[in-house]
């Protein structure tokens, strides 16, 4: 008989990594913070709010009950909010054992310290071994991951045998999961990308073309792996799922939170108004805030984070950000690395 896993968090993608694993057999434990979404989870397999229209099966037993959910568990998936994800480890450490595996599934960064996931891992989960952490990221829409559509993601751990783990896991003939020992690269990806989408989403908003789109989408794409690199990412793991992958489906996509809620802005709506109107967490809004700071602090350049967090939290338009991002200085398009790749001009 098949091992039972914990998912925590019964929002769309914690549901929809939920279905996935039930799909091969396993039973899952599915912690709901409200008993009341528990309750239709058990009694009407579905999950109305998060996604609407989806069977859920019936191996998947949903929980309010935080121990319950982790008792015996060996294998816990953590698919909360950034903003919920330190309090969310607390709860759980009275009901970890030391030979746990976890891996978490939340593309930002800690609301108090800036910190990436495993770091906050690390820091309150400090007497379990870090190289049993792992992320899960890519470019996976949990209404498609729901439906059985095809998508692939990445897990990366310290530990090969650990993401191997949650590979053999996950891996079904829809859902197709590879392995990166990248941790610090494969979390900034999936972070950072929703920091462009609600840029591309605001360039929309105010009517730009296909043009304006590409430009932000590759110019981002620099910022990112500008900083990833710094922090001490491989630069290799950017071009991958887990950034351009990822960064192509967030910045195209009306699944997506971060474009929505850019489009929106874009519309001259406010940002208190596009969250209440939302109802859902923004990811992007908190990575911006988080990128800045960090930028502000090393002393990395990244001109679309810092105007986004202009408009976001300053008061500045998004026509005038876009008009101050477009009257910056002229530089070599490959300026950051030029002198390490031998990028001459012909004389």
């Amino acid at each position: 008989m098949l091992q039972p896993v914990a998912v925590i968090g019964a929002g769309s993608f914690g549901t929809a990594l939920a279905i996935v694993l039930a799909d091969k057999g396993y039973p899952v434990d599915l912690y709901a913070r409200r008993s009341e979404l528990a309750t239709e989870i058990n009694e009407q397999h579905t999950n109305h709010r998060y996604l609407p229209g989806v069977q859920i099966p019936q191996n998947i037993r949903a929980t309010a009950d935080l121990g319950q959910a982790l008792q015996g568990k060996q294998w816990v998936i953590v698919a909360t909010p950034s903003s919920a994800f330190r309090d969310t480890l607390r709860a759980m450490r009275p009901h970890l054992t030391d030979d746990v595996c976890i891996a978490h599934a939340t593309k930002g960064f800690d609301t108090e310290t800036g910190q990436r996931m495993t770091e906050v891992m690390e820091e309150v989960l400090a007497e379990i071994d870090p190289s049993r952490f792992a992320v899960i990221s890519g470019p996976s829409h949990a209404e498609e991951v729901s439906r059985r559509i095809p998508t692939t993601v990445v897990v990366a751990s310290r530990r090969q045998s650990t993401a191997e783990g949650f590979q053999d896991l996950l891996m079904t003939s829809y859902f197709r999961v590879y392995t990166n020992p990248d941790v610090i690269g494969t979390e900034l990806g999936g972070s950072l990308k929703n920091i462009i989408a609600l840029g591309v989403g605001m360039c929309d908003g105010l009517g730009f073309g296909d043009n304006a789109k590409a430009a932000l989408m590759t110019r981002g794409l620099t910022e990112i792996v500008r900083l990833g690199v710094h922090l001490g990412a491989a630069q290799l793991t950017f071009s991958g799922l887990t950034c351009v992958g990822d960064l192509i489906v967030t910045c195209t996509s009306q699944h997506s939170r971060n474009w929505r809620a850019g489009y929106a802005l874009g519309q001259g709506k406010s940002l208190d108004e596009v969250l209440t109107e939302m109802g859902m967490v923004v990811e992007g809004v908190r990575a911006t805030k988080a990128a800045r700071n960090i930028a502000v602090q090393t002393g990395v350049e990244m001109p679309i984070t810092s105007a986004l967090y202009q408009v976001l939290f300053e008061g500045k338009t998004p026509k005038q950000a876009v008009e101050e991002l477009m009257g910056r200085r002229r530089i070599h398009e490959m300026e950051e690395v030029a002198e390490q790749v031998s990028l001459k001009w012909e004389l």
